[in-house]
């Protein structure tokens, strides 16, 4: 029999149907399932599929309340294991109000005339995961979908942006030991669908990672590396393919690697001579080179369009972009710099 990845617990959320049909986009509910399903089959991942391990909210489900109810139950997950390893997953839209600098996540029954009093703040969300004191913490956000925003964007309040999480958001999330914080985009990118519009393409391969797309023969588990390697070779490419787009995936784990799943069940790869079909663990140089290369491209374009604003006509959201991407690149260069000195 399957082994299970019993400390594990999950919260999945989908948003799907919003009361506002205009920011309703399905494919975020086909995310959180696909992904549910995974983490719950016993040749897989292996968490118990119990509603007191894993958790999907989804549709008319994922409303403010609920999520808020489903991290205080997680909180009470962790409490009760001491070796609980906690995922958070959201598929949605977010944006980011220039005129506050804060972020929010578009749930179900959010109002788009009431953004600050409906939708949940990434205030809220920080301060609802320093409670959860787990020992592993892996957040990850699906947002700014190139669908759906793209038509709903027109009728937010003017100081609205869509945008991925902003690193400042980033880094307040991931306050705390055995944390770890996945965006499927940065910036101003779009979080791409696959052609098919089954699944986005972050989502399809984060569940690629979690069935072994960059674990070794003879390894039993995934851990937080394995998935940064995956994500990082194939969202990009991805994009690029079938889109012509940059969509680069970001990652902050500030901590120790650790486990976040079973690989196929606990039977592991064979140890044997890897498969031609499964990817080479990338270094740490191979994978910080190329995301530095495209910060840095990324970073000219928009130095290219702030030269063509003075400082007074600069629009606010260009500014936040410039500020933002300079800061990813000396983070970058400082990682890379940090990397090599250390072998």
């Amino acid at each position: 029999m399957s082994d299970l990845f019993t400390h594990g617990y999950a919260l999945l959320i989908g948003v799907g149907n919003t009361a506002d049909p205009l920011y309703s986009l399905p494919v975020t509910v086909k995310d959180a399932q696909a992904l549910k399903a995974v983490l719950t089959d016993a040749n897989f991942c292996a968490y118990p599929n119990t509603p007191d391990r894993v958790r999907l909210l989804q549709n008319e489900g994922a409303t403010r309340s609920a999520i808020l109810e489903g991290l205080d139950w997680l909180k009470g997950c962790a409490e009760a294991d001491p070796d609980a390893t906690i995922v958070i997953y959201y598929s949605g839209h977010g944006t980011f109000d220039l005129a506050s600098n804060a972020y929010y996540l578009l749930q179900h029954d959010f109002n788009e005339q009431a953004i600050p009093e409906t939708a949940l703040s990434a205030e809220t969300l920080t301060e609802k995961l320093r409670k959860i004191e787990a020992k592993r913490l892996w957040v990850i956000i699906d947002s700014c979908h190139a669908e759906g925003m793209a038509t709903a964007k027109n009728d937010l309040p003017a100081d609205f942006l869509p945008t991925a999480l902003p690193k400042g958001v980033i880094d307040a999330l991931k306050q705390g030991e055995g944390r770890a914080v996945f965006t499927s985009s940065r910036g101003n990118q779009s979080s791409w669908l696959r052609p098919d519009r089954i699944l986005s393409v972050y989502t399809y391969h984060l569940i690629e990672a979690l069935q072994g797309g960059a674990n070794q023969p003879g390894d039993r588990l995934v851990k937080i590396s394995n998935v940064m390697t995956h994500l990082g070779k194939t969202v990009s490419e991805s994009a690029r393919n079938f889109w012509d787009e940059e969509q680069t995936p970001f990652f902050d784990a500030a901590t120790e690697d650790f486990p976040v799943a079973m690989l196929r069940g606990g039977k592991g790869l064979p140890s044997q001579t890897q498969s031609p079909e499964l990817p080479r663990v990338m270094t740490h140089q191979e994978v910080m080179t190329p995301a530095l290369a495209m910060a840095k491209r990324s970073l000219a374009i928009l130095e290219e369009q702030a030269a063509g604003f003075g400082k007074l006509q600069m629009p606010g959201h260009l500014r936040i972009e410039l500020e933002e991407k300079r800061l990813e690149v000396a983070e970058l260069e400082a990682r890379l710099t940090d990397g090599k000195s250390n072998g």
